[in-house]
């Protein structure tokens, strides 16, 4: 194996991959190697649609070698360390790597264990959550069976991948409960300070709240569950909240867990004082070292972690990072575009289109925080097949 690459994109996710595709397209003479210990790859947009009953969860899993650009190497292992100083990356085997040019990609950190009783109940007596391959389709089996009581949805205090995620699930749920003509009240627990963060759309939200008859409960985070006896500890957060404490019987509990920056980045002179990537919000170049390029969920951009997101960085990182190879200015700018495809319920979306200032950037010629059916397909049939086709070979 080589130990030196001029170009190491730590991370086989969405933006390692697309970015690897983007430069091998503009040279294909470029010595690429993408580190990632995963094998598998999988479309996650689509768990939201498996939870509610909708997509099959093999239809979101590829082998991670399938969608390796031809023209770049793999390493097949995790990446434990950072050496920036030295220009090295090091291995899980604790090898090292180094570089002329590094891109760092590696995605976000799911830390279920921070929510005591979690990890002994996840996939069983009603606690579910889409944010997991293996736990996904027992979300639509907990919808099934539930026929009254509580389901509680939440959402962490944390940024997270995919903000609106924990929301799709519930209106999803909360339709077919309305449909089936089921007993069930539907709670939103939040550590948030509101539904959502563009105004525009998050009026068409407290609408769909209202249709539901969900009650939302914020500044509050879930802190443990008692699976066996179906209840759920949570406790406020914020200077008003933080002595509150409150134990929730539920019959179905979907769980968003806390997320962060990998391990190996907290912990790297590459993080910022949170333990995100730290990189500039324009250029994605690191602020401490020029050599370093970063995108996607473990930057430290004030963006939605979406795949979205990742479309518009991709090309503003290749562009910089050519640019800084040959000696130019760094002149593209990433503006913190993201979308958020939120589904209001079985065929009703709303497609939620924004930038770094939470200012609506909206693609198509119509109101897009109305629900549409249009959108709802787009979202279940066009989109997968974009990111397998488009997307990842580095076309778009």
């Amino acid at each position: 194996m080589k130990t030196h690459h001029a170009i190491l994109i730590v991370g086989g996710g969405n933006a390692g991959i697309s970015i690897a595709s983007q430069l091998l397209r503009k040279d294909a003479s470029l010595d690429i190697a993408i580190v990632d210990g995963a094998k598998k790859h999988y479309y996650q947009p689509a768990w939201t649609l498996v939870g509610g009953g909708e997509f099959d969860i093999q239809d979101t899993e590829r082998d991670e070698a399938s969608v390796i650009p031809a023209g770049a190497a793999w390493v097949q292992q995790m990446v434990c360390g950072f050496k920036p100083d030295e220009n090295k990356i090091t291995l899980a085997d604790g090898s090292d790597l180094s570089y002329d040019y590094l891109i760092a990609s590696p995605g976000i950190q799911l830390n279920w264990a921070d929510i005591k009783g979690l990890p002994e109940t996840l996939g069983k007596n009603g606690v579910c959550s889409n944010y997991s391959f293996k736990t996904a389709p027992y979300t639509w089996e907990c919808i099934r069976q539930t026929k009254k009581g509580k389901a509680i949805f939440t959402t962490p205090h944390t940024p997270i991948k995919c903000g609106g995620a924990p929301q799709k699930i519930m209106y999803l749920a909360a339709d077919y409960f309305q449909r089936n003509k089921t007993n069930t009240q539907v709670e939103f627990w939040s550590g948030g300070t509101r539904v959502f963060g563009v105004e525009k759309y998050e009026k068409t939200l407290k609408k769909v709240i209202a249709r539901y008859g969900i009650n939302t409960q914020f500044f509050v985070k879930l802190d443990e569950v008692d699976g066996p006896n179906k209840k759920a500890k949570f406790v406020g957060i914020g200077e008003a909240n933080k002595d509150k404490e409150y134990w929730v019987e539920f019959d179905m509990l979907h769980v968003t867990p806390p997320q962060s920056a990998p391990d190996f980045v907290k912990n790297s002179p590459l993080a910022n004082a949170a333990g995100w990537l730290d990189v500039d919000k324009h250029t994605l170049q690191h602020t401490k070292y020029p050599n370093i390029f970063g995108a996607g969920d473990a930057a430290s951009l004030p963006a939605s972690r979406t795949g979205a997101a990742i479309r518009k960085q991709a090309p503003v990182l290749v562009d910089n990072l050519i640019a800084a190879m040959q000696g130019k200015l760094l002149t593209t700018k990433y503006h913190g575009y993201s979308s958020c495809p939120i589904i209001t319920g079985y065929d009703k979306l709303v497609l939620a289109e924004f930038d770094y200032d939470n200012q609506p950037v909206e693609t198509f010629p119509f109101d897009q925080s109305k629900e549409r059916w249009s959108m709802y397909q787009m979202k279940k049939f066009l989109l997968p097949y974009l990111y397998w086709n488009q997307i990842l070979p580095g076309k778009m």
